[in-house]
């Protein structure tokens, strides 16, 4: 039997989420975005291993798309949409974050709700990345050569910054509504 736990975050709370991913974030300060990144590979690595409770394992692949969307080549993000990713991973790779991670249970849960909120608020760079994917997927498979090479080329970076203007767009957009 499973139970459905419903928690409703304030304003005030998701400001206070957001001042640990900052804390996170100036906490490794020293540390550059490929450590970082490493170091959030590494944690992915052992927690694929392990035997997790439900709510983390569900947000694995969430945590996988931050990582691909910062090391993809064809994918490269301004630092403002490189920050709040790379705040996320730098907190679930800090076991001393709000919920000590050791604790058994528990000591993830913190990092899932972290998680989650990010991927919330990164939907439409999430998306857009999803799409890209998608798009570079349907190309053809056989590799290409010369004029081949360049043309699908061309598609990707035409597909990218068409998915990066919508991106932008929609976030532009979200911001200047006012928030309920």
């Amino acid at each position: 039997m499973s139970y459905k736990i419903t928690i409703e975050l304030s304003d005030r709370d998701l400001r206070h989420f957001r001042r640990e991913l900052k804390r996170a974030r100036d906490a490794v300060g020293i540390a550059d975005d490929e450590e970082i990144i490493a170091a959030a590979t590494d944690v992915v690595g052992s927690l694929r291993r392990a035997d997790l409770p439900d709510f983390i394992g569900e947000r694995l692949g969430e945590l996988e798309t931050l990582l691909a969307m910062l090391t993809d080549p064809d994918w490269p993000l301004r630092d403002a949409e490189r920050g709040p990713v790379l705040a996320a991973l730098a907190y679930v790779c800090d076991p001393e974050d709000i919920i000590p991670d050791d604790i058994p249970g528990i000591g993830l849960l913190d990092d899932a709700v972290m998680i989650e909120l990010v991927f919330r608020e990164l939907r439409h760079e999430i998306e857009a990345y999803e799409d890209f994917l998608g798009y570079r997927e349907s190309l053809p498979r056989r590799p290409a050569v010369g004029r081949a090479a360049d043309a699908v080329a061309a598609k990707l970076a035409r597909r990218r910054a068409q998915l990066m203007a919508r991106m932008r767009r929609r976030r532009t957009g979200e911001r200047a509504r006012p928030r309920s």
